[in-house]
Formats: C-alpha cells, structure tokens, sequence
C-alpha cells in the first residue's frame, strides 16, 4: 500500500504547473528589431502587463488586428503594451516590413509598437519565444498566427492565449483587468 501512495505522490508532483517554472531570467532580459528599424526593449516596459502577439496580414485572424488597437488604445495608459510579431512562420506574411507596416497603418489604424517579421517557431525562433517555450512550456508555442502571451508586471509569463480566442474576449480581457491591478 506504501508503495502505490508514493507512485501517486510522484504522479501528482511530476505533473507540476507552469505556476511554477523556474525561470532562469525574465522576459525583460530580451528585445526585438522594431519593425522601424529601431529597438524594442522590453525592460522599457518593467512593471506594465504585456500582450506579445505574432500578428499575419494575410490569415483569417487578420481582424483581431481591431481588437488588438482597442486594447492598446484603452488600456496604455493603465500599464499595459502591446507588441506585435509578424511572421510568415505559417505563410501568411509574405511582405516586407514597409508593406506589413503600411497594411496595419492603412487598414487598422495600428500604433502600437511592431516588431520586424520574425520567427517564432522551430530552431530559429526568435530568443523570447525560446525563453517563453522553456518556461511555460508546449502552451507558448504558437499554433498559428495571433497566438497571444501574456506576461506579467513581474516579468514571467502569465497565460497564453489561442489565435481563436480574441482580444476583446471576456475571458482575455479579464486576465488584462487582474494583471493590472497586481
């Protein structure tokens, strides 16, 4: 009987949450090349909430490109930064990073800071998406264009969300409202 009450224990223990990652450092430690040619430093945004979401013009999710301007629009001033990642990973985004900025310009109003196009899986995946692989795990791993991460203002990830699941979810939107009052 001791023995199937250890198994058990490992059982339970061997299954343990992302809650509890150890994180050997924070998504402060990474930046991206602005899609401006500029950097974007996530330290610059210690202590605020961040929604990083690679983003595709060419993908049936295109429109929550919206709900993503809505979001940073409301909420920017209530410590929280959005930052899109185009990819072609899933080959929906075939232009340069002038023709992905002028679509999201033109069609979405889009201001929010923007990385060039970037990788986000596989073996030359962009180092933040390494780090949020290895420290959330399989959960971190874009499935498909406008896959969502949020980190925490304690710089660890907090939740991801899938490419069906909006920005302007009550679900997603909620986790915003929690994060910031943290």
């Amino acid at each position: 009987m001791m023995i199937k009450k250890i198994i058990l224990l490992i059982f339970m223990f061997g299954f343990i949450t992302k809650a509890s990652a150890n994180y050997d450092n924070l998504a402060y430690n990474y930046t991206f090349n602005s899609i401006d040619g500029q950097k974007i430093n996530l330290v610059d945004y210690k202590n605020k909430v961040i929604v990083v979401v690679n983003v595709a013009s060419r993908c049936g999710y295109t429109p929550q490109y919206e709900a993503l301007q809505d979001l940073w629009t409301n909420y920017r001033n209530n410590d929280l930064v959005v930052i899109g990642v185009p990819t072609n990973n899933f080959k929906q985004e075939p232009g340069s990073n002038k023709e992905i900025k002028d679509f999201c310009e033109t069609n979405f109003g889009i201001n929010f800071p923007m990385a060039e196009k970037t990788d986000v899986i596989g073996k030359s995946a962009h180092p933040f998406y390494r780090w949020a692989k290895k420290n959330h795990g399989i959960g971190a791993i874009p499935k498909w264009n406008f896959h969502k991460i949020i980190i925490g203002k304690n710089g660890k990830v907090v939740d991801t969300f899938a490419s069906f699941t909006k920005p302007n979810s009550k679900k997603f939107i909620d986790l915003i409202n929690t994060e910031i009052k943290n």
